[in-house]
């Protein structure tokens, strides 16, 4: 749950600030199995993304120092969700077949009829 506001006359009411609630995905992308069988520990996996949201969430972004002076667009924050869980994964802070992604998809779905992602390659 976040607020935040927009710039320019494409947004038109929401210029004014706004809240919205969004429910966050995250696809690890591998082109391998660790030895017990998964791409990633969906457990630790877990704990990076609420470790990632916690600074969001009852936030007004417009406020939060990564996004003063842009527009916090969903494909935004689908980006710099996506760019922490890629460092989390480089950090080996998702232990167990983390080393092993190659892509990281990130959905931030609004509602049943609007939704955005961010995806690409890790990189190292």
């Amino acid at each position: 749950m976040i607020a935040h506001s927009f710039k320019g006359d494409l947004f038109g009411p929401a210029q004014a600030l706004h809240g919205a609630t969004f429910v966050v995905d995250v696809a690890f992308m591998s082109e391998q199995l660790t030895p017990e069988g998964v791409v990633v520990d969906i457990g630790r996996a877990t704990e990076a993304l609420k470790a990632v949201l916690s600074p969001l969430n009852y936030r007004n972004l417009d406020e939060v120092p990564a996004f003063v002076g842009r527009n916090s667009t969903t494909e935004v924050l689908a980006r710099h969700i996506f760019d922490a869980m890629a460092d989390a994964a480089r950090a080996g802070t998702l232990g167990a077949g983390g080393d092993t992604l190659c892509r990281l998809r990130v959905t931030l779905h609004e509602s049943h009829a609007a939704r955005a992602w961010f995806e690409g390659p890790i990189g190292a």
